[in-house]
């Protein structure tokens, strides 16, 4: 069961929006151990109005390219997982960084749909009539290397803004330098 139910979370967003109080207030006015989780459903709620703060009673099931884009949007931007299920229309942000993580330990085929249930113990009866494994085979190597295409891709991208964030800290590692030493009485 949820720990804080619809109109609860209604409540309380109401009464921020109705200016009752701040984060801080409200937060323990209605004993919500952290405003982190006041300040979501006040967003989901301008976001997505009062269907915002339901339960999904429906698991959604999102694509691989989905997943993909997303992951994606987030390791080439500075964007928060927050804000980017609200870009996406996603009303839950923990999935994201799910995502995020699966995909930094195991590639884009952590993101792939997984099969569910329990494998079947019968073997199917081999088929006699010839399959054309030659072109299964050339669309699993254009997937494969697609893939591979995207992971360079983003790849390039994480060390072109880790270059960009190094030239940063250098220029201004120089600046702290030469203010210093116009400050020296020594020179």
């Amino acid at each position: 069961m949820a720990k804080y139910g619809y109109e609860f979370k209604m409540k309380a967003v109401q009464e921020y929006l109705s200016g009752k109080g701040g984060f801080l207030f409200l937060s323990q006015k209605h004993n919500i151990p952290s405003t982190r989780d006041l300040r979501k459903w006040v967003s989901a709620y301008n976001e997505f109005g009062p269907d915002g703060l339901m339960r999904k009673r429906k698991k959604q099931a999102y694509s691989f390219d989905f997943k993909l884009h997303v992951v994606e949007l987030y390791l080439t931007t500075e964007v928060s997982y927050q804000e980017l299920a609200l870009l996406v229309e996603m009303n839950n942000p923990s999935l994201i960084s799910t995502w995020v993580n699966d995909y930094r330990t195991a590639g884009p085929d952590a993101l792939k749909p997984k099969q569910k249930g329990r494998r079947s113990e019968v073997d199917k009866p081999k088929d006699s009539t010839p399959t054309t494994e030659s072109s299964d085979n050339n669309a699993e190597y254009v997937k494969q290397l697609e893939d591979e295409l995207l992971k360079l891709r983003i790849e390039n991208a994480y060390l072109k803004e880790l270059r960009r964030l190094r030239l940063e800290e250098t220029a201004l590692n120089k600046k702290r330098e030469s203010s210093t030493a116009s400050e020296d009485p020594s020179s």
